[in-house]
């Protein structure tokens, strides 16, 4: 088939739904279709065959998309929806494959040329205005549930990222033509050049502590703050690596840090490149997901449960609905529970742990599982192309 894919994110940039959207984009390229990628001006172009990047206009006074609702992406989703159409006008396409609030766009050129429109929806569009704190309008709420509701109504096929968001979905339309695809996806290579990671281990922990490691996004949702507390309640012994987060909020939080006269026991880190964060997760002695609010599953937590390195999460949905007490270590969202299960983690019981979810994630977490389950979305959103 010839898919037009629409993209209201910087693609690609390292983080959750740009990451989806590359696999997606891989597996699509694996069953031998063809996308061409409708997106932000921002984002580095990824080199995959079969898929061409058409961006839309870049106004001159947006530098850069934060994650999550913003101004800047209303205004940008009008000239993305241009481009959409620009596209639909020079060429035939088998099917129109939406990303978050893309959906409102997808809905809108499937009635207008009866191509059908799968709908991939990585979030609750109502939920983020909540997690990010955007607005508290009842009527722009309204609207975006509104058009959530539409979309997930009128899609031919939904893919949803996790049982929460599966749960409802099916709430609103047909559990039928739901696919649950959880973005456990990671084509980064392994850990194999031993100089490199030797030399990242003596930068972070030159006098062999127990690194606590944090990656990700620092917005408020993700319980940085959380971290903090819990790391007081630990020993000198522990020290916390946070990596990730833009160059601002890593400023107010190393202030933050300070506030607390902790900045000889934590390392902030900003973002660094793909690639290395496997190298940075074989360095720590416990991996940490923090998360407070929403309830999705981070996308962190995959590349956490193979790395062999024991995990510590938050004993909420947002974690629970995909990973037990089996493969990782929960605590309530709270700094002494929180405290103590860092401090089981960096144990015997943390190494037994960690192995089980190894093992757990080379069972179920596999490339032609991930293809499999693409391919069924397809097949509900186009009929003649299943199986």
């Amino acid at each position: 088939m010839k898919i037009l894919m629409i993209a209201p994110e910087p693609f690609f940039e390292p983080r959750g739904t740009p990451f989806s959207e590359y696999f997606r984009i891989k597996a699509l390229s694996a069953l031998g279709h063809t996308v061409d990628l409708v997106t932000y001006p921002f984002g580095v172009d990824k080199d995959i065959p079969g898929l061409k990047i058409f961006r839309c206009w870049k106004l001159p006074w947006i530098k850069s998309v934060r994650t999550g609702p913003s101004l800047a992406k209303v205004a940008l989703d009008f000239f993305l929806f241009l481009k959409v159409l620009q596209r639909l006008w020079h060429e035939d396409y088998d099917l129109i494959h939406s990303h978050e609030e893309g959906s409102i766009i997808g809905v809108f050129c499937q009635k207008m040329t009866k191509i059908p429109h799968l709908y991939d929806m990585h979030s609750s569009l109502v939920q983020q205005m909540e997690n990010f704190n955007f607005t508290r309008s009842k009527i722009i709420i309204r609207f975006f549930k509104f058009s959530e509701t539409i979309a997930l109504k009128n899609a031919a096929a939904v893919i949803v990222i996790c049982r929460s968001l599966f749960d409802y979905a099916a709430g609103i339309t047909a559990a039928a033509k739901l696919t649950l695809i959880e973005n456990f996806m990671d084509d980064r290579p392994g850990v194999n050049n031993e100089e490199k990671f030797l030399r990242l281990q003596r930068e972070i922990n030159p006098d062999r502590k127990k690194i606590i490691m944090y990656t990700g996004t620092i917005e408020a949702y993700q319980g940085i703050p959380l971290l903090l507390e819990s790391l007081r309640l630990l020993g000198d012994d522990f020290r916390l690596i946070l990596i990730g987060g833009k160059e601002k909020q890593v400023g107010k939080l190393r202030r933050q840090i300070l506030a607390m006269k902790l900045e000889k026991r934590v390392m902030l880190l900003g973002q660094k490149h793909s690639r290395d964060i496997p190298y940075y997760l074989q360095t720590a002695s416990v991996l940490v997901s923090p998360r407070i609010l929403g309830t999705n599953i981070p996308l962190k937590i995959y590349s956490y449960l193979a790395s062999g390195v024991p995990v510590v999460a938050t004993d909420l949905v947002t974690h629970t609905q995909s990973i037990s007490k089996d493969i990782a270590i929960l605590a309530a969202a709270a700094a002494e529970p929180f405290a103590a299960a860092i401090n089981l983690a960096a144990g015997p019981q943390g190494q037994a742990v960690a192995s089980r979810a190894l093992a757990y994630c080379r069972e179920h977490y596999t490339t032609e599982r991930y293809i499999e389950l693409v391919a069924q979305a397809l097949g509900k959103a186009v009929p003649s192309v299943a199986g």
